[in-house]
């Protein structure tokens, strides 16, 4: 197995974000790179595709000198799911293995229940996007119940140190979090 697909990305990705282009044009021009890594499942390293039984995991695989990006592997086990959460940067999210469902959430504020947007299904080759601008609150869900999702997430700074929230979708009632990273490997962290 090769990493050279994921350091190419990694390239790509950096000159992409060097230039401080605005965030819908690094979320357009992102596309095709992403596009190019999720095309051929024969990167990704065991060590960061492993599931957990109990929960999800999120695997750093890079994450930027500057920590203007990282890039993160998410292994979902058979029918786990996040909480309703929130970004609070730009992320675009691949699906390279398996399926995942994304539900959008709006929320309201004055601690009103979460209304309930769309969902959306991801399979091999899918890309989706979050952002404060363009929706940044969902739960994901593996669509599987009997067997392994890896989707691979490109976030706008280092996600496992981003302060952001979870909530309570019959409440609204948001609690601080910050996700840290399932592995104890912090590649270039």
């Amino acid at each position: 197995m090769s990493i050279a697909r994921l350091r190419e990305f990694v390239g790509e990705l950096t000159d992409i974000v060097r230039d401080g282009a605005p965030e819908a044009a690094i979320l357009e021009t992102l596309r095709a790179p992403m596009s190019r890594l999720l095309a051929r499942d024969d990167w990704l390293p065991d060590a960061f595709a492993t599931p957990h039984p109990e929960h999800y995991q999120q695997y750093l695989l890079h994450c930027d000198p500057q920590q203007r990006f990282c890039v993160v592997s998410f292994v979902w086990g058979p029918g786990q799911s996040t909480p309703v959460h929130d970004h609070t940067v730009w992320g675009m999210i691949g699906m390279l293995r398996g399926s995942e469902a994304s539900t959008r959430f709006e929320v309201p504020g004055n601690r009103a229940p979460l209304r309930m947007g769309e969902t959306t299904v991801l399979a091999p080759g899918d890309i989706d996007c979050v952002s404060p601008t363009v929706g940044d609150t969902h739960r994901v869900r593996n669509v599987y119940d009997d067997r392994v999702s890896i989707s691979i997430h490109v976030y706008g700074a280092n996600i496992g140190r981003v302060r952001r929230h979870v909530y309570d979708p019959a409440t609204g009632a948001a609690k601080a979090f910050v996700s840290g990273f399932s592995s104890s490997a912090a590649p270039n962290e």
